[in-house]
Order: structure tokens, then C-alpha cells, then sequence
């Protein structure tokens, strides 16, 4: 029997959290779509997935090893190793757009990075960054 034959029933589907961000990208097709709109629809589906966003762990948390698998991923193996971990990348139309940062965070909660200090720490590296930035004098954050 093959080793890659996953019960599709028991995948969390991604797609079912990325319909709105799907229908952006669909719609750049079409018309200029500001960028900004689409980080926040994918930081949308990364809350309803795993209640964090990419912009809550640090890069430099995966090792070496993390970085080039990751970078040498493609939609075949993204598709296999999500599996592996559970996720289904895939909708009516075929892979998921953003299926690449996607890969990011199933391989975050698998490594553990998934926390509340990690959270708090790329969050302060945030402002902090913000802060040393000329003519910035606070951060407003949303908590």
C-alpha cells in the first residue's frame, strides 16, 4: 500500500478557512488589489487555523536545515509534507495560492514554535524595529 494515501476526512482543509483570501487573489487577476489586504486575509486564515500568524515566531527560530527544506519545497512535496502533518492545501481550483507560507506554519506548530512566549518576543522585536525607524515616536498595538 503507499505510504502517501491520507484519509482525506481526517486533513484539516485550508481551503475551508482561505475562501475570502481566494477570492482576492482572484480578483488581482482583474484589478489592482492592495497588498496589504492580502497579508491580512492570510493572517486571518493562519488565526482560524492555529490561532497565530507568521508575524508571531521568528525566522531565525528554524534551523538551517528548516530554512533550505522549506526554501526547496514545491507544490508536490508542500502537498505531502502538509499531509504528513495533517493540512490539505487544496481546493476546487487546485493548490492553494499561498500554499508556501501555509508550509511555514505546519512546520512551526510541528517544531513547537507555536507559543505565547515566541508571540511576545516577535512582537516586541517588531515595535522595537518600528521604534528605531525615524519619525516614529510609538506603535500602537492591537492586543
Amino acid at each position: 500500500m503507499s505510504t502517501i494515501a491520507f484519509d482525506q476526512f481526517a486533513l484539516t482543509r485550508i481551503a475551508d478557512f482561505a475562501r475570502s483570501l481566494s477570492r482576492l487573489h482572484q480578483a488581482s487577476r482583474r484589478q489592482l488589489v492592495d497588498d496589504d489586504a492580502i497579508d491580512r486575509e492570510f493572517n486571518a486564515v493562519c488565526m482560524s487555523v492555529w490561532g497565530y500568524t507568521t508575524d508571531d515566531f521568528s525566522d531565525e527560530l528554524f534551523s538551517i536545515e528548516d530554512h533550505a527544506f522549506l526554501d526547496s519545497l514545491d507544490e508536490a512535496q508542500a502537498r505531502i509534507f502538509a499531509a504528513e502533518q495533517g493540512y490539505d492545501l487544496v481546493d476546487d481550483q487546485g493548490m492553494l495560492t499561498d500554499w508556501w507560507g501555509y508550509c511555514w506554519m505546519i512546520l512551526a506548530e510541528k517544531r513547537g514554535l507555536l507559543t505565547p512566549e515566541n508571540r511576545a518576543a516577535a512582537r516586541a522585536a517588531i515595535e522595537e524595529k518600528y521604534l528605531s525607524a525615524p519619525n516614529v515616536i510609538g506603535v500602537i498595538v492591537g492586543r
